[in-house]
Formats: structure tokens, sequence, C-alpha cells
């Protein structure tokens, strides 16, 4: 049972005297009686107190409640005849309505009744129309729980004396008494239905006025108040819905009329009544708001239950027929479009009986039937005819009545599920699918919103939180695609596309917006049914030409059209045309359209065919026919398609050509007519000249061409040819221009399209067969073009740069490799036939212009000779080169012949030349290779020496020329030839014949004394001409030929290696002396131990220095770069004792060059747009020099450091690094030579800053294109980028390699600093990159970084632990901190697999850490981060299987816990919170979150690391008493002092709930966290937590705690005392005693509300009595009491935290004390200051009753719609008030005498209407929320009553019943979230809890 035993009354009052004599409502027509004075009446009133006193002592079974109402009924009936009043009647009414619990047995029930008819019948009529609102709320819920002994008696008590009851008592409830009275209509079956059916319309009688009148023997014009109050309780009821329906069904009007007009010869015979009878009737129940009718339908089509949803589809069709004027006329179109969303929502369930029942509502009644078909049998042809029109009519019917609702309906539910999550977004588009099962519908709705439902799908695309979120909302909108005709897709296609184009006003965002969503649909969505793609896709295509050739000629005729924005759109539209077009097949376009459905037209006589005719048959296809391939042919055959199709793209390309239009937009057209040549047959026609005259003209004029549009030409081009539009001939004839354009695009300064273009041109090579030769002489003419005859000293060096660039791609390009994952070009995405590759076919294009180029190095002084020579010293294929030689050799026949000796050696010299003999090609042959193999560098002999030659290659075989079988090498190879070419000894006689052969001997042994010697320099050192040269060469910086350096520089070096030689000692190799230095130091070191003096040096010109760095830093040596850093690095050896004062301006200027030039390339690649530059030489090339230059001067510092520190010691120590590229163990050599300790710290220190400068650029360059920088770059030069790129990143790794293996500490520590620099970054892809960075590295496995990681930490640490060799110099900028967050992120990121290489060190570095803890506290927490790091990775690993080695890593993690725990301030918790705290108090500071927090944070973010740390300790810890101790530790250390601390909660941030949380997740943990939580929870200053923190972290960890022990509620119930005012004396120490008294009980009730919002529905159900008894003993407190009545404010928030988490079912106990304080509460707003009411509710208090009244009218639970006519006015009169409406309901009344209200009486029209603003805006939101808080600012003082009353009582109570109307009509969902918020911001506001003295 509900009601304990020895439970104390539900009243707050103990008897009705003793209480205060409650407000009385205005409809009670007088005042309380006034208490005759005779004696009589005395005793009957003491009689009947008596009774009610034993309500609160003497009930404890449900026999004493009979026995109470016993003596109750006994005590009324010992009045006197003369009374008719009931003494107490506010007690005697709360007490019986308290008996009529559902909890109570039905006797009980029945007894209260009998008391209830007592009580009436002593009253009257009068009586109880003035008391109706005592009695009437404690019988309204008595048939919802009633038993069948019990519903008799009730029926009878409503109908002998309710029926009775004035009407204008009757009016205000009367929404309450149908509430009352539905539950006995919901079984039809029952025995009370017809009785209780009766008795409702006996109400409905009893309240119609006077004047009504009779319209049919049910209805009157009087109903239309009882109407409004139905319908309102048919939407608010939502358990009562079957009773509503059951009343509907057999008592509403039916508002159809008929629409046959056969039948109307006397009236409607379906309704059998009138036409002025129905509009009578309609009005009935659509007056004055018709919209009320309109939301009973749509709240019952939505309910829950399948057979509710089943007889509200009945009803609209046998009652409320879509064709009803009701629908049509008097309802608004937003109230249709509401219904019909409601009705078609019902398709959802996929029912088949809702689903038949909808589609009978929305077809219409079904036509009668002829008498002729009545009469017999249907003939075939008639029953056709029937069956067409039956269809005719019902879909009539539907497009005339609800096509346009129906269709903005379900564009409004798109529309309103824009800002849902993705089911609900999915939701119009599974109603659209099931509509589509009836064509009728279907057939009319989808054309309408098929475009808006795409458009909701890509709007949300955009919008989507998550991919799966938008995959979700795409399979349905895909599915509802699918089912419907490819004829109306691409109909709405077509009329995007031409809506886009069209000429008009459209701004051209709109018409980029519509070809975007053509572009959407193609994307994600089906387009590729058979149907779609040989059929709608081509003919959309033609569509699509049509309208641009059309819409070119009317721009030029107007000239209106913004040539940009046009060509914008007409490049959108034609990229979904070459879209369309790869969906379609080759079928589409038959050969021969014999046996079509439409025949073909002649190809002449359809290229005359206008545009616009032919878009009017394709019009008139889609629209008129819809594109039903099933009712109509297709306009054109297929063949006709592809002619004009053809012929449409061929006009289209050639008038582009002819008018230059950009690249993209050439490219996209060009793209189209690819696609199509590529998918027509050859038999269709297509006349290519113009288009091939356009081609010609567009190549041969002079303006360059984007290389768009060269692309797409020879694209063109080439297609052209394989589909045989065009001849060879004509192919042949672009070769030139083609050719010349591509030349352009190599040019060496700009990388850009280097190898596009390459490709290209072997596309074009392919095309015109290997045998073919015109590429090659177009390259041979574009060389010679700019030669200077007569003289070579202008030859420039752009073609030779050129040259380079075609040859160094060609044989790099394999396109069975490349190609396939090259990006696509402008038309890369075509299938295009398998092409020549440049690496296997280079001799075809090559050959001559290869011939061409080395002709250049005849004459050193031109320009291209330099360029040449610069190639020869970069080729990396040399060997494919002299390939050429070889193959050009062997074809001169004379030098095969060979004379019949057979000694080899001898045969060399028998040769016999010939006059004819063609000696002059032999000698450009030797001459050119001689010039090639002086010019090349000496890496040149190793492919001579091991590339071999097989004799059988060629014909006739090499056996010839070089004597033997057998496979010969190059140079083996070349030695012959020069043999064979000096071997003649007899010179026949001939003019000019001895002179040939002489040349061709003095060329052969030129190239011979190559092959087999190196040269001397000649003794020339004591000119001393370096001095004169250094100034020339800076001079030369300034000249306008940059190549006149090279000569200079080779000078130069020549002169200091003359002025070098003077001194014998050093090696005359720069390598060698660098190598002697770096291995052998001893040598060094015993000359200075002895004493001897090295041989004296002449010094190095002072000039030389900043000759070298103007020669590195000027533009003009760009070209010759790599001549200045050879020049470099041979004279480096110069400054071999003072390489340290020039070692910091070398890397300086350097890192400078490098920074800039590589700046320059980032922008190149960069912007698409990008200038052609001037340079003469691109910026790869130079990056690479400087980079090469970079790493000589580096090496050649840190060997001569090496060398320095050696000779510093007295013993060399065994492991000592043996030069730059030696050993990856850095630092470990001694520096502990006292004596020379500060001049080789001086030297280290100058080396380790030129290191960390080359590692910050390195890391920048090998950064490039990585993360976020990827999607910067220009996408049209994706190959080109990535390959220089490529090349880039590699060689700045192969530095970084170099340097880490030299310096692994220092450089390490440098690359923490970019990553601590990128930390400030808002961009986390660029702190990312350095852990990308080193597994990159060779040399920085982990197991050398991870304790060059931990020689860092000790260096800041404890540097005194440190062997001096393994210290950092610190010349970093970082704190310990940073060093070990970068540990814990690098261990993160290392394989699992690593940790086998790391462990031993790892444990080795925390146990000598443990050793002494103190130098590291501050990175205790962190360093405990990276064990854990450690733990979760080894658990991952079968290495982590030894049980052993887990023990260790447990322990270390224990004593590192324990560590933090005794070296770290003991409120370490305290400050971290707190400013954890301000900062999420401070919500400007929220855009610092999105940046990675700095390492000092992160350090000191002890809770922070801990809370990630926790959840993995059954991993790190394995042990359940290990994990235990870890857990109790930080409970103890980290948690108790936290919220145990003097500024709790302040010390509380996310980060430590969030670890409670973890902690209280661990198994077997359950002590430590919940005392925890506990004493937070029990802490008096809990309540001033932050809001943010309650809602989301401590809620949450309260339900854990509060699941896990069914006594937290009961526990803190028992502290709470009921109010007591004994002993009450005055004073101050009486004082103190209430008002801690007061403190303690608003905290635990604070508490006992907080606990229950934080746990689920209904989890307090079992304590809900106790909690009830407590209330009500708190409810009697008085303003002096202790207990005081100041804690009324925390009882009514336990009441609102009941309502929001309690089952209605379970709160029917709550209403009877709810009702009557409510009642007082809200009365007391006008009782006079300092009375009792004043004093007993308190402005809290007040604020408090008024938030729960807002919530119950809000929310609505069900028992209190029978309770809220008391407090509101629930009826329509709340909107239209009546002309003698005077206000009942509680809040109108006051509002009225608080002088808020401003009610205008009108006649109940529309002028009669009030709109409050706040209300209106409130109710009308997407989800309905209390007034108090969304609509009326609740944010007041409480401290003054007039301020309160003046800013938020008077607005709520003057608008509170409007928002209840208005909040009902809007049938918006409640906003529990809300809801919960704004009780939670009260709960956790301090400011009303009372303060101690």
């Amino acid at each position: 049972m509900a009601l304990e035993p020895r439970r104390r009354s539900i009243s707050p009052d103990s008897s009705g005297r003793e209480s205060p004599v409650p407000r009385q409502w205005r409809n009670q027509l007088g005042s309380e009686d006034t208490a005759p004075k005779d004696k009589g009446y005395r005793k009957y009133a003491s009689g009947v107190d008596r009774a009610l006193s034993l309500f609160d002592t003497a009930l404890q079974e449900w026999a004493d409640y009979i026995s109470f109402l016993n003596r109750l009924l006994k005590a009324l009936q010992a009045r006197q005849s003369t009374i008719t009043t009931i003494p107490a009647k506010a007690t005697v009414a709360k007490r019986l309505s308290q008996c009529l619990n559902p909890s109570l047995p039905s006797g009980v029930h029945q007894k209260a009744l009998e008391v209830y008819n007592y009580v009436f019948s002593v009253i009257g009529k009068d009586g109880l129309s003035k008391d109706l609102p005592l009695y009437l709320p404690g019988l309204a819920s008595v048939l919802s729980f009633a038993s069948l002994s019990v519903r008799a008696p009730f029926l009878s008590l409503m109908e002998r004396y309710f029926l009775d009851v004035n009407p204008r008592s009757l009016r205000p409830a009367m929404k309450s008494i149908v509430l009352a009275l539905l539950p006995g209509l919901e079984e039809e079956t029952s025995e009370d239905f017809e009785r209780t059916l009766k008795l409702m319309e006996r109400f409905k009688a009893a309240i119609r006025s006077s004047t009504s009148q009779e319209i049919t023997p049910v209805h009157s014009s009087g109903d239309d108040f009882f109407w409004q109050c139905f319908f309102l309780a048919a939407i608010t009821g939502h358990s009562r819905r079957i009773g509503t329906l059951a009343y509907l069904v057999r008592v509403l009007p039916q508002l159809g009329h008929n629409l046959h007009q056969e039948s109307q010869k006397g009236g409607d015979s379906r309704s059998g009544v009138d036409t002025e009878t129905a509009i009578e009737l309609s009005q009935l129940v659509t007056s004055p708001e018709p919209g009320l009718l309109i939301r009973c339908f749509a709240a019952g089509l939505a309910d829950e239950q399948l057979l509710i949803q089943r007889g509200y589809l009945d009803l609209l069709v046998t009652h409320l027929p879509l064709h009803s004027k009701v629908l049509q006329t008097r309802a608004k179109s937003d109230d249709l479009e509401l219904l019909l969303k409601s009705a078609v929502g019902v398709t959802i369930r996929r029912d088949m009986s809702l689903n038949r029942r909808l589609w009978t509502w929305l077809l219409g009644p079904e036509p009668v039937a002829s008498m002729e078909t009545e009469a017999g049998l249907e003939s075939p042809a008639s029953n056709t005819s029937h069956a067409q029109g039956f269809f005719s009519s019902r879909t009539s019917y539907f497009e005339e009545f609800g096509l346009q609702p129906l269709t903005q309906a379900l564009l409004s539910m798109i529309k309103s599920s824009a800002d849902s999550n993705p089911s609900e977004r999915a939701r119009p588009f599974r109603v659209c699918l099931s509509l589509m099962d009836r064509w009728e519908i279907g057939g009319l709705v989808v054309p309408e919103v098929f475009l808006p439902i795409v458009d909701s799908v890509r709007d949300f695309k955009a919008k989507a939180a998550t991919k799966a979120d938008f995959t979700e909302v795409l399979r349905s909108a895909s599915v509802f695609f699918d089912g419907v005709e490819s004829g109306l897709i691409y109909s709405e296609l077509l009329t995007l596309v031409a809506q886009a184009i069209s000429p008009g006003d459209l701004a051209v965002a709109d018409r980029s917006a519509k070809l975007d969503l053509v572009k959407f649909i193609l994307t994600y969505f089906n387009v590729r049914e058979e149907e779609m793609i040989t059929i709608h896709a081509p003919l959309t295509v033609l569509s699509i030409l049509c309208m641009m050739e059309e819409t070119r000629e009317k721009e030029k005729s107007t000239k209106t059209a913004s040539p940009t924005a046009s060509s914008l759109v007409s490049t959108q539209a034609l990229d979904i045309a070459a879209s369309l077009l790869e969906l379609v097949p080759e079928r589409a376009f038959p050969a021969d359209s014999t046996g079509m459905a439409t025949r073909a037209i002649e190809p002449r006589i359809l290229a005359g065919i206008p545009n616009m005719e032919l878009l009017k048959k394709i019009k008139n296809f889609y629209v008129a026919d819809q594109g039903n391939l099933d009712a109509t042919s297709p306009p054109f055959a297929p063949q006709n398609i592809a002619e004009l199709l053809l012929q449409k793209a061929c006009n289209l390309n050639y008038q582009s050509l002819n008018r230059r239009e950009s690249g993209a937009d050439v490219a996209v057209k060009s793209r189209v007519l690819m696609v199509l040549l590529s998918k027509t047959p050859q038999e269709s026609f297509l006349d290519t000249t113009p288009l091939l005259t356009s081609l010609q003209e567009c190549l041969s004029s002079d303006a360059p061409l984007s290389f768009t549009a060269y692309s797409s030409i020879l694209s063109l081009s080439t297609h052209l040819h394989s589909a045989n539009r065009i001849a060879t001939v004509g192919l042949s004839e672009l070769v030139a221009p083609l050719v010349r354009h591509a030349w352009s695009f190599l040019a060496a300064a700009e990388p850009k399209y280097h190898v596009e273009t390459v490709r290209s041109l072997w596309v074009l090579q392919t095309a015109l067969s290997p045998t073919n030769r015109d590429i090659e002489a177009a390259i041979c003419a574009l060389v010679l073009d700019k030669d200077t005859v007569g003289t070579f000293s202008q030859r420039p060096s752009d073609s030779g740069r050129s040259f380079c660039v075609l040859w160094s791609h060609s044989l790099q390009d394999n396109p069975s490799g490349v190609d396939r994952r090259g990006p696509k070009t402008p038309n890369g995405d075509l299938k295009a036939p398998p092409r020549l590759g440049g690496m296997d076919n280079y001799e075809v294009m090559l050959t001559r212009p290869l011939l061409l180029m080395l002709d250049a190095l005849i004459d050193e002084r031109t320009q291209l000779f330099m360029t040449i020579k610069t190639w020869l010293n970069t080729l990396v294929r040399m060997d494919k080169l002299f390939t050429i030689f070889i193959s050009k050799l062997a074809e001169l026949s004379f030098l095969r012949r060979r004379s019949a000796s057979t000694d080899t050696g001898s045969s060399e010299c028998d040769t016999q030349f010939a006059p004819d003999d063609d000696l002059d090609l032999a000698l450009y042959y030797i001459r050119t290779l001689s010039n090639v193999l002086r010019w090349a560098p000496d890496t040149v002999w190793a492919p001579l020496a091991k590339k071999s030659i097989r004799s059988t290659a060629y014909f006739p075989p090499l056996s010839e020329f070089t004597g033997t079988d057998e496979d010969v090498t190059f140079q083996e190879f070349f030695l012959h030839a020069c043999l064979r070419c000096m071997a003649c000894d007899e010179i026949p006689k001939g003019e000019g014949f001895e002179e040939r052969v002489t040349q061709l001997s003095r060329s052969a042994l030129t190239l011979l004394h190559q092959i087999l010697l190196n040269p001397y320099a000649e003794p020339l050192a004591k000119l001393h001409l370096e001095t004169l040269l250094i100034e020339k060469l800076m001079q030369s910086l300034k000249g306008p030929d940059p190549y006149v350096q090279v000569l200079l520089l080779d000078v130069v070096f020549a002169s200091l290696k003359l002025r070098e030689m003077l001194s014998v000692e050093l090696p005359s190799s720069p390598t060698n002396e660098k190598r002697a230095v770096s291995a052998d130091p001893i040598k060094g070191l015993s000359l200075s131990l002895t004493g001897e003096k090295p041989p004296l040096v002449q010094p190095t010109p002072a000039t030389l220095l900043k000759c070298i760095l103007a020669g590195l830093s000027s533009p003009s040596s760009r070209p010759v770069l790599d001549s200045w850093v050879s020049f470099l690095s041979e004279c480096l050896p110069l400054y071999s004792d003072s390489i340290f004062q020039v070692l910091i301006p070398l890397v300086e200027t350097l890192c400078s060059q490098i920074g800039s030039t590589f700046s320059s390339l980032q922008r190149l690649f960069r912007d698409p747009e990008q200038t052609a530059a001037h340079s003469a030489v691109g910026p790869e090339t130079t990056l690479i020099s400087l980079l090469n230059g970079l790493e000589q001067v580096l090496a050649n510092g840190h060997d001569r450091l090496l060398a320095e520190e050696a000779r510093a010691q007295v013993v060399k120590s065994p492991d000592q690094p043996q030069g730059f590229f030696g050993n990856m163990v850095s630092g470990v050599f001694s520096t502990d030579a006292p004596q020379a300790r500060s001049a080789t710290a001086n030297d280290r220190l100058t080396v380790l800053l030129a290191f960390q400068d080359a590692v910050r650029i390195c890391f920048r360059i090998w950064s490039w294109g990585q993360g976020s920088d990827s999607a910067l770059q220009d996408a049209t030069s994706g190959a080109s980028f990535t390959y220089t790129s490529l090349r880039m990143r590699n060689r700045a790794r192969r530095l970084l390699e170099h340097l880490f293996a030299a310096e692994t500490l220092e450089c390490l520590e440098t690359v923490i600093g970019i990553w601590r620099g990128s930390l400030d970054d808002v961009d986390p892809s660029k702190h990312a990159e350095v852990f990308n960075l080193l597994p990159a590295l060779d040399g920085s496995r982990p197991k050398h970084t991870i304790p060059a990681l931990f020689n860092a930490i000790y260096s800041r640490t404890n540097p005194a632990a440190l062997d001096p060799s393994r210290r950092s110099t610190l010349t970093i900028e970082l704190q310990d901190a940073d060093v070990v967050i970068f540990l814990v992120d690098y261990a993160r990121s290392l394989e699992d697999d690593a940790m086998d290489e790391i462990w031993q060190d790892c444990t080795a570095f925390l146990k000598d850490l443990l050793g002494n803890p103190f130098p590291h506290r501050q990175t205790l927490p962190s360093l405990l981060e990276f064990a854990a790091v450690l733990g979760e990775k080894v658990d991952n690993t079968n290495f982590g299987e030894q049980r052993k080695m887990r023990r260790d890593l447990a322990d270390l993690f224990l004593r590192l816990l324990t560590a933090i725990f005794t070296t770290r301030p003991t409120n370490f918790a305290d400050t971290t919170a707190s400013s954890s705290n301000l900062s999420e108090k401070r919500p400007a500071d929220s855009r610092q979150s999105s940046i990675v927090r700095l390492p000092a944070d992160r350090a000191d973010d002890v809770v922070g690391i801990l809370s990630t740390i926790v959840p993995n300790l059954p991993k790190i810890l394995v042990e359940n008493d290990r994990i235990l101790t870890a857990a109790t530790a930080i409970s103890a250390n980290v948690i108790g002092p936290t919220l145990r601390s003097k500024s709790f909660p302040d010390t509380v941030s996310k980060n430590t709930l969030v670890l409670l949380q973890e902690l209280s997740r661990l198994p077997n943990n359950q002590k430590s966290w919940k005392k925890d939580v506990a004493d937070a929870f029990n802490d008096t200053r809990f309540f001033s937590t932050n809001i943010a923190l309650v809602q989301i972290d401590w809620l949450p960890l309260l339900k854990q705690w509060t699941v896990t022990d069914k006594e937290r509620m009961p526990e803190i119930l028992g502290r709470i005392t009921p109010p007591t005012t004994a002993g009450i004396v005055f004073g101050v120490g009486a004082t103190s005693a209430r008002l801690e008294a007061d403190r303690k009980t608003q905290l635990n009730l604070r508490r006992i509300a907080t606990l229950i919002l934080a746990c689920g529905p209904d989890a307090f159900v079992a304590d809900l009595s106790p909690i009830l008894d407590k209330l009500v003993e708190l409810l009697g407190a008085t303003s002096t009491s202790s207990p005081s009545s100041i804690t009324r404010a925390e009882v009514y928030m336990v009441v609102r935290a009941l309502v929001l988490k309690t089952g209605a079912i379970h709160l029917a106990p709550l209403w009877p004390v709810v009702n009557a304080e409510l009642h007082a509460a809200v009365s007391s707003v006008v009782a006079p200051d300092h009375s009792a009411p004043s004093d007993t509710y308190g402005n809290p208090s007040v604020m408090q009753a008024c938030k729960l009244l807002d919530l119950l009218v809000c929310a609505a639970p069900d028992d209190f719609q029978l309770h809220e006519w008391l407090f509101v006015t629930d009826t329509i009169d709340a909107v239209y008030r009546p002309p003698t409406y005077q206000p009942v309901a509680l809040v109108d009344e006051v509002s009225e005498e608080l002088g808020a209200s401003e009610m205008g009486a009108g006649s109940g029209s529309a002028g009669g209407v009030q709109t409050e603003s706040a209300a209106h805006m409130a109710a009308t939101g997407g989800v309905r929320r209390p007034l108090l808080g969304a609509g009326i600012s609740d944010e007041v003082s409480l401290d003054r009553k007039d301020e309160l009353v003046a800013k938020v009582l008077r607005p709520f109570f003057g608008q509170l019943s409007i928002f209840a109307f208005e909040s009902t009509y809007a049938m918006a969902p409640l906003d529990w979230k809300w809801c919960v918020q704004g009780l939670v911001r009260d709960l956790f506001d301090e400011r009303s809890i009372v303060k101690a003295l």
C-alpha cells in the first residue's frame, strides 16, 4: 500500500480551523460561510473536527480509512436539519480526495463516495455550485482507476448533483469534466459505456446557453464551447485517446458533402442532412478556433498505438473527408498541412491496414457506377473505359483537394527536419517512398518534392556531425530516389540545368548552386540504370549543348552577359555533360538503327534543324509524356542523337578555339567531344574540317596558350586521329605548333608542368607511330630556331635547359607504373590506349636534338655550353647517352672493314679509307664524344667501365668492329673506335681528303687520351693571380652573363691550388685532406705534444670569404650555382685553421638562401595563376645545390672539431665517433682537459649553432606538402609537385640523417624545439609532423632516440649524475617539462613492437630516477604517464608476456606514484583545480581549447594525467592488489585533499570528476571512491559547484553512487526533522538555532532533489511514500517553527524533480498536497504585508511555487490536467473571451488583482484574441519550454517583493493561461533537458540558502 501505517497527514494543516483560510475562488459566489453562534452548530462543528483529527493519528490499515470515513459521516449526519453548510469544508474536501487514492482498495473508494453523496445532499445545488473547486478535483480521477463496484456510484453521484450545477460554475471546469469521463468510454462492451456516453451528452447540454437552438436531435448551436474543450482534452489527454475516439465516432457530425450532383436533389444523402444544416454543424465544431479540430486529429494520428491511428484514419474517411468545406475553406492552410503531415506520417509503420485507409482518404470516395453498368455485364471496351474513368476521377479528386497541401506539408517536413538528428532527417524520405506505392498520389507529389529532398540531403552533408550520420540519411534518400521514374529524374535534372544556363536575371551564385545540385545527384545517387544511361543521359547532354549554343547566340545579340560569369556557368554545365557521357555505354549508339521505334533522319537534314526545334521536341518528351518510354518513343533515333551530339560538341569546340577562351573552357569542351568520339560509332557523320582549321589557327597564333588549353588540344587531336576522324597527314600538320607550345612549358625556370608536358609528347608520338620522326624534327627546328649564324658566342641556353628537362623526364617515363598513380590531367579520366614510354623509346624523339645539344660543348664561350656541361654533371642515366653513340658509330660501314690478317693488333692499322667514306660524320661523332668526356664528371667512367654490350645486339654484329664475339664494355668499344679512326696508314690522294683524315685522327687521339690518362696541373704557383681574379669574380656578380662566373671560378681555384702547392705538407685532394683530419687525429696530436710546428701556410686572402658569400647570395649566380658550391667545397681546406671563424657566416648565408629559394618554390606550386618567372634556372635545382654546399661546410667543420677535441685528450676514448658519417653514437667524447676546455667549448658551440640552423631549415623542407599543407597545392600540377617535393624531401632527409649521426643529442633537442614552437599553432598537423620525421630517419631509431632523450632530461634536472660526455650544451631554450612531454608523445607514437629494443634503457632510467626523484619532482607526473604508455604498449605484444618484466614495471609505476605524492606539494590539487575551474567559468577562454596545451601546463596537470592513466591500470599493474593499492593512493592523495579543501568546491575541476568516475569503474574499489563522493555530497558547500560540472560530471557520478546502495535516500530522509514549536524562546540563541535547522533542512532537501535528477526515471518509486511524508511534515512549518517555512522553496524543488523523473501513475497521492500548496502560495502574493500567509511564503518560496506551477502547466501530467482549471484557464476562454467573462482560475484572478491583466472583452471574434508576446514566443518555438526562463526572465533579486512582482510575477500571472493554450495549440514536444537544466540552476543557486549568524 502506498499509505504506510502511522503516516502523517498529507495536508500541511492539521485541522480546518487551525489552518489559515485559503483565498476563495471568485465563482464560489460568496465568502466562507459565517458560522452560526448557536450551540447546536458549535457541537456539530466540534464533532466534525474530532472526526477529521483521526486522519492524522489513527490511520494504519485500509480498514482505518473506512472507520475514519464512518466517523466523519456520522459527525456530518449529527447536524440539525436547518444547517446546510459543512464545517471546515476545505479540510473535509482534502481528506475525501486523499481517501480516493488509487492505491487504496475499492471499499474505501465506495465509502468515500458515500460521504461525498451525503455532503452534496447537505449543501445542495447552490452549495455545490459555489464549492465546485473544492470537491470536483478529488472526484475527477476516479474513473481512471475505479473498479466496477465504484463506477456505478460515481456515475450516480455525477448525474444526481453535478448536472444541476450552475452552468456558469461548470464552464471553467468543462475540460476537467471531459477528461474525468473519458476513461469510462474506453471499453465499448462495458456495462457503463452507454451510461457514461449519455452523461457526457447531458453535460454538453448542461452548459448550453439559453439562447441556443437545436440543429439536430444530438447537436445544438450552443455546443461550440463543449467541442472546443473536448478537442483540447483530446490533444493533451494522451492516456485517454481511446475514449476520445469512441466518443468522436458516435457524436462527431459528418462534415463532408456529396460530390455527385445526381444525389443532391434534396440534400446530402450520405449524412441525411441538408446543406444549411451541414454548414451549421461545420461552424459548431470549428468555432471559434477551427485549428483545435485539426489538432485533435493530428494528435490522434501521431499516437504510438496502432489501433488509435487506425481509428482516427477511419474517422477521417467517414466524418472529415479531404474535400469537406471545413478543411478546404474554414481551416487555415497551415492547419491543413499539419493534418496531412500527421496523416502521411502513419506510413512510417509500413502497415497495410493504415496505408489502405490513408489512400482511401486521400483519393476520395469511389465514384457512383452508371445505370448501364449496374444493369448487366460490361463489354471489354466499356470495362476498360470505366476503369480509366475511375482512376481519372480519383486522381483528379486528389489533385484538386489534396495535392497542394500535401506537397506543402512534405516540403515543411523537409524544411523542419533541417536541424534534426539523422533519423528525423530521413523521415520525410521514407514518407515519400511510401506515398509512391500509390501512383495516383506519388505520381503527382514526387515531382514537387524530388528536388527539395535531394537538396536537403546535400545540405545535410555539410552539417552532418559524422560520416555515418550522412550515410544513414543518404541510404534513406537513395531508396526513395531508386523508386522515382527515370524520366522524372532526368526531367528534373534538365530543368535545373535549363534554369542555370538560360538567360535571365538569376544571379551567378544561384545558377552555380543549381548545377552543384545536379553534380551532387550524379555523384551520390544511382543514375546508372539501363534506361537512364542509354536514353535519358544522351538526351540530357544534347539539351545542354543546344541550350548553350542558343544562350551564346542570344548573349551575342543582346551583349548583356558577363563573360566571366557565363564562362563559369558553362564550364560547370559542360562538366556535368561530360560526367553524363561517361556513364553512357557504346551500345547506346548502335551503328544500325533499323528496328528502332523512331526513324532516323538524314544527316544533312538533321544538321539544319534549329536548336529551338530540337529543344522543343525534348521538352515535349519530358513534360507532356513525362519521359515515359512505355507510353511514347524517344524524340530521336540513337543514330541521330549520336550525330547531333557530335555536331554540337564539334561546334562548341571550334567556336571556343576561335574565341580564344580560357584553358578551363577549352578543356571541358574538348573532354565532351573526346568522350563522344570514344562512344559513338565511326559510321556517325561528323564534319571535322572547321574543327581542324580552328585547331591549326589556334596553335599557329603567337599568343601563349595555357597548359590546360594545350593539353586539351593535344588530347583532342590524338583522339580525333585514333577515331579515324582526321588522317595522319592532318595530325602531322599539327605536330610542329604543338611541339612549339610544349617547348614553352619545358622551360627550366617553371617546373610546374614538366612531367605532364613530357607525357603529352609521348602520347602524340604514340598516335604518330614509333617510326614517325615528325616530333624529333620539330624539336630540332626549335633548337636551331634562334641560333645565330657565323658566331656561337650568342647562343642562348633556354633551348638547352628545355631539352635537359625533356631528356630527364623521358628517361623516367614508364606508363605501366607512373600513369596508374598519376593525377588526372584535364582529360586524364578518359580511357586511352597504351602509349609509348620514353624510357624504352627515347631514341625515336631525342637522338637528333641530343646531338645538337652536344654541339654546344665545342665553344666554351656560349651560355648553351654551360647548360649542357651542368646537365652532364647531373645526368643520371649516362649509359643511355653512350648507347646512342655506339649505335651511330656502328652504322659507319668503313669502320667495319677488316683485312685478311688474323692478328688483332695489326689489323687495327690495316684499314684503308676511301674517298667516298663519310669521314666528316665519324669526326663529328668522335669530337662530340670527346667533348662529353672532357666536360662530364669523374663519375662518367663508372658506367663506361661496367656497362657491357653484346656483339649480336646489332646487325651486322659488332665482332666486325671489335674483333671479338664476346661482350665488351662501353669504354672498350670506344677504344676500338679510336683505334679504327687512327688506323689508316696510307692516305689516298684527293682534294682535302688528307685534312679530313688528319682531323679524325687528332680527335680520336684526344678521346683516347681522355680514356687512358688524367691531366696534371702546370707549376704556375708563383704568379699570385688569386687576388686580382677574386676581384674580377666579385665584379662578375653584377654583370649580365652569369656563365662568366664559371670560367672565373675555375681560374680562381686553379690559382689558389697553385698557391697552395707552396705548402707541400698538405695533400692535394680536398677529399683526402678531410679524411686525414677525421681519421688520423693522432698525427696532429703527436705534433702538438712534441712541440714540433707544422709547416707554415700562407694566409687565405681576406676577400675570398666575402666573395664566396656574395656569390652564394647573388641572384645572378643561380644558373651556375653548382659551380659555386664546387668552388666552396674545394676552398674549405684552405680554412683548416680558421674554419670556426668562417663557419657561422657561411651557414647563415646558405640557410637564408635555402629558405628564400624554398619559399619561392612553395609559392610556385601553391598559386594556380603564378606568372612566368624570369629566372634562368629552376628553384629546385638551386635548392639542391645550396643543400649540397651546406652539407660540405658542416662536414668540414665537424671533422675539424673532432680533430681539435682529439688533440685535447691525452687518451682517446675507444668509442669516439669517426667523423661526420661515422657511428650513430653522439657526444661521447671527453672534454675534461682543463687547459683546452674554453677554446674547445667555444668551437663546439659554434658547430652546434650551425647544426641547429641546418636542422631547422631541413625540417621545413622535409615537411613540405605534409599535413594541411598538401591541400594548398595547385591540383593541376599534381604529378610535377609530387616529383619535385619528393626530390626535395629526400635530399633534406639525407642531410638530417648525417646531422643526427654526428650529433644525435643536439639535433634531437633542436627537433624538440621545433615541436615546442609548433604547439602555439592552431593547426594540429604541424606538431604531428615531428613524430613523422623521426621514424623516417635511419639514424633516429628508438634505441638511439630514447637514450638521447634521457640524457636531455638529466642535463636539465640533474647534470651532475651524467658523464660529462653525455651532457647537453643546453643551447636550445627547453625546460625539462618540454623534453619529458615530448618523450611521452614520442613513446605514444611508437609501434608496439619497438618496446623490445628500448625496454632495458627505459627501466634503467626509471630506476635511476627513483634513486633520487627530487630533481625531477616537476616532471614526475609526466614520467608516470610515460611509464603508463610503456605498460599499455607492452600489453599488446608477445614481449609483454614475461611476468618478471611486468612485475618490475608495476613496481616502478607504484614507486613513481608514491614519489609524486611525496616530492610535490600536498596542495597541488587545489592550485591545479582552481586554475582549471577559473578557466571553465570564463567561457571567453573557450577558444584556447582548440589549441594544444603547452608542456608546462600538461606537466602540472596531475589530475588530468591520472584521469587518463587510471582506465589502463589493469593493463599496467595486472594484479588486483596492485591496482587497488594505486587507486587507494590516488584517492587518499588527490581526491581526498581536493574534496576536503578549504576552497571546495572551487578546487574540483572536470579532470577531478573524470578521475573519480574512472576510479569508480575499477574492480574492487568500491570503498574508497564511495567515501569520497559521500564526503563531497554531504559537504555544506557542495551546492556552490559550477553548474556545468554538475550537469556533465556530478550527476552521472551520483547516479552510480546511488544505484549501488539503496539506502542513500532513506539516510538523507532520516536527517530531516519535522517542524516543532516546542521550546522556542526569543533571542539570538533561538534565532541561530532556527537558522541552523533551516540551513540543514534546505541542504538535505536539495540533496534529495539532486539524487532524483541524477538517477533514471522511477528510480525512487519505492521511497516515494516516505519522501511525501517528509514533504507533508515540512509543509506544516510556520515562520516561527524550527525548521521554519523558509524551507518551502526546497520542497517545491523536490516536487519539480519528482514530476520530471517519476511516472504520472505514481504521483496520484501528490496532487491534493500540491493543489493546496500552490493555491496558498499563489494567493499569498496579494496577501497584506506581515500577515500570516505573507510571512509563511517568502519571496524564494513564491518564486519556486510559480516555477512548479509553470512546469506542471508545461509538462501537463495526466492527473494534473484534471486540476489545471483551478490555476489557469484551460479552455478556449483563455484566448476567446466571452462578453460576460470574469476570471475564475486562481492565476487570472491574482493577475487581475495585481493589475497586470489587459483583457479585452471581445465578442469571441478575432478581435477578442489576446496577444502576449512572451507567452507566444515561449509556446510556439520548436519545443515546449516553461514560461519562466524561456519567455520571461527569472533573473531577479529575491530581496524585494515589489521588484519580484513587477519583473516576474505580474507578467507571469498575466500570460500563463495564454501560454498554456498556445503550448497545447503548438503541439510541440516538451524539452525535458531544458526543464532539468532549469531545476539544476535553482538547486545550485546559493543565494536562497539561509546564512548562519
